[in-house]
Order: C-alpha cells, then sequence, then structure tokens
C-alpha cells in the first residue's frame, strides 16, 4: 500500500459510532452481527421489491476484525437516492471523513436515508479469524469464513421478510464460481456477482460504508483500551503514537506491533495471529520467546493391553489389584 491508500484506510480522528458498535463483544474478541430496524417504506409495506448489496472492510490488515454488511432499500430509488442524492461509492475511494458523514446521516431517524434503508453487519474478531485459520486439522481459511458470514446475513434479512428481488456482491475468488453457489442458495433471486461491485452499483457502494466506518470504529474501540491501560499504569509510551491503519505496510501498524509484543503472548484479541507479520515477529524474527509446549503421549502410539502389562515382576498387592481389575477373583468350588 503507497501513502495514499495507507492515509485513506486510517480511520478518522473522530470516526462516528454507529449502533453496529458493541464496545464490550468487540474487547472479549467475540464475533456478531447488528441490524438495523427495517426501514419505514419498507415496514410499511413488505411486498416492496428490494435490492441487496454485500461487500466487506478489512480483509488484509494484521490489527482488527474484518466487517461484512448488506444495504437493502426499494428497487425504485437504488439509483436516484443512493447515487444521485448523496453521492455513495466505493468506501476507499471517499475520505474518511465523508464515509463517517454518511454513516450518521444514515442512523438518523429523520433523514430519506434512515427511513428507506436497511443495513447490517457481521463483525469478524481477529481472534475468530485466525482460530478458524490456525485450526491443526480442517483450516476455516478467510474466503470460506467470508462466504459463510455473507450468506447467514443475506438469509436474516429475507427471514425478516423483506421482498429482496435482486442482489449484488463483490466478488470473493472466482465470480462465476460463487455466483453459482448463491443462486443455488437463494434460486428465487437475481445474483450478480462481480469485480470492483462497488464502484459499479450504489447499493454495494452503501454496504461498503456501513462495513468500512464499523471497522474503522471498531480498531478504535481496541485502540482506546491500550491507551486507556497505559494511563492506569504509568506507561504513556505503551500505545505509541498509534497503529495507524492497521495494515502491515503501514509503518505505525509495524512498529506498534514489535513495540508492544508480549514475549510469551504476543498481542490481545485485537491481533490476527494468523498472518504471517504477527507469526514472524513470534516465532523469531522479533522478541518472542520460543515456548516448547508439553504434550501428553500420544494416546494412538499405546495398546490396550498396555494397560495391563508391567515391565517388572509385581509384588502380591500389585497382582492382587490387577487379577480383581473386573471384579473379585471366585475359586473352582463356585461352579
Amino acid at each position: 500500500m503507497d501513502s495514499q491508500d495507507i492515509a485513506q484506510e486510517t480511520p478518522a480522528a473522530d470516526v462516528f459510532i454507529a449502533p453496529s458498535i458493541h464496545t464490550q463483544r468487540i474487547l472479549s474478541g467475540a464475533s456478531y452481527t447488528h441490524h438495523s430496524p427495517i426501514p419505514a417504506v419498507i415496514s410499511n409495506e413488505m411486498s416492496t421489491e428490494c435490492v441487496l448489496g454485500v461487500d466487506e472492510a478489512g480483509r488484509g490488515p494484521v490489527l482488527g476484525p474484518m466487517v461484512y454488511s448488506v444495504f437493502y432499500l426499494p428497487l425504485a430509488s437504488h439509483r436516484s437516492l443512493l447515487a444521485e442524492t448523496h453521492h455513495f461509492d466505493d468506501s476507499k475511494v471517499l475520505t474518511p471523513a465523508v464515509r463517517s458523514n454518511l454513516m450518521q446521516l444514515l442512523c438518523k431517524p429523520e433523514s430519506d436515508l434512515h427511513q428507506s434503508c436497511g443495513w447490517a453487519t457481521r463483525v469478524m474478531s481477529a481472534r475468530d479469524i485466525s482460530a478458524g485459520m490456525l485450526k491443526p486439522t480442517g483450516a476455516y481459511n478467510l474466503n470460506a469464513q467470508a462466504m459463510d458470514a455473507t450468506i447467514e446475513l443475506i438469509k436474516e434479512v429475507f427471514a425478516k421478510g423483506v421482498n429482496v428481488k435482486e442482489i449484488y456482491i463483490d466478488t470473493i475468488g472466482s465470480p462465476q464460481t460463487y455466483q453459482k453457489k448463491l443462486e443455488r442458495i437463494f434460486p428465487t433471486t437475481q445474483i450478480t456477482v462481480a469485480k470492483k461491485a462497488d464502484s459499479l452499483y450504489p447499493c454495494v457502494s452503501a454496504a461498503s460504508v456501513c462495513a468500512k466506518v464499523t471497522r474503522d470504529a471498531a480498531l478504535d474501540v481496541c485502540y482506546e483500551a491500550y491507551k486507556n491501560e497505559s494511563a492506569s499504569d504509568d506507561a504513556p509510551d505503551v500505545a505509541a503514537e498509534g497503529w495507524g491503519s492497521g495494515y502491515p505496510s503501514d509503518a505505525r501498524c509495524a512498529s506498534w506491533l514489535k513495540t508492544n509484543m508480549d514475549p510469551v503472548f504476543g498481542w490481545g484479541v485485537e491481533c490476527r495471529f494468523s498472518w504471517g507479520t504477527a507469526k514472524d515477529l513470534i516465532e523469531g524474527k522479533g522478541t518472542g520467546v520460543k515456548v516448547d509446549w508439553p504434550l501428553e503421549e500420544d494416546a494412538e502410539t499405546m495398546r490396550v493391553t498396555d494397560f495391563f502389562s508391567a515391565t517388572s515382576k509385581p509384588d502380591e498387592s500389585e497382582a492382587d489389584e490387577l487379577a480383581t481389575w473386573f471384579g473379585s477373583r471366585v475359586t473352582e468350588e463356585v461352579f
């Protein structure tokens, strides 16, 4: 990322804290979903045909969550309201301040956006992303996690009774493969999966803004916890000067990771330990301490008879205990 991209990805100093920010869940490292109320224009007439867009924010950073968002509104006002009136665009094109202002307007009850548009976000925590990717068997890769989040969000909108007729999605991997999978799951809906969908379809642009502002605010919540901790411990240098955008190529992020790494446990729930940047710092290129975790003997290498065979001649008490393992010894007189 060049300096301009990093500036675009860095949260605004006064980013809007949307209702999708659940502070305690973020600080605990939990993933969660937030849905806005169904807008009045749709709830007053649930048969209204709607369009829905899907996009994400925070796929590449080593710090903070990845956020998926869906955004829906009546088909009739799709382009006129979003593109012509409010000038939604790909969140990477809009400045952090413009993104924040659009999200704030969306959440104002008296605004036309609030009354016409619904949205939802899935905050996928760094902890859960890494836990899935680092499974010793059956690893849950990022594409699979992203696709599952997308499908669940769309299903939840349908479950609310919203009459979604068209869906537009920024692609994960091959557009054709992704689209065919979604068409099997949602056969009654017209689905379009495309590269750069966030710059082609206004509903995807709006979803990208919701996802990006939510991620920015979540990143800010995580950073505030470090600032508060440093203040209480009289250690003003703990949080340094911030971690910037959270991307590995951001010098502020790289510097923060090196400065604030615990030599044994690394970082907190805000860090994606499955990223190469974090792995390298912990496993030898940083100040991490190599830890050999003791493992119990692999049970697969043992036989059932090993539990009953003695390595030396047992004394009388040991022999009696083994003989009565499944009950009391009986004599021939019993028969």
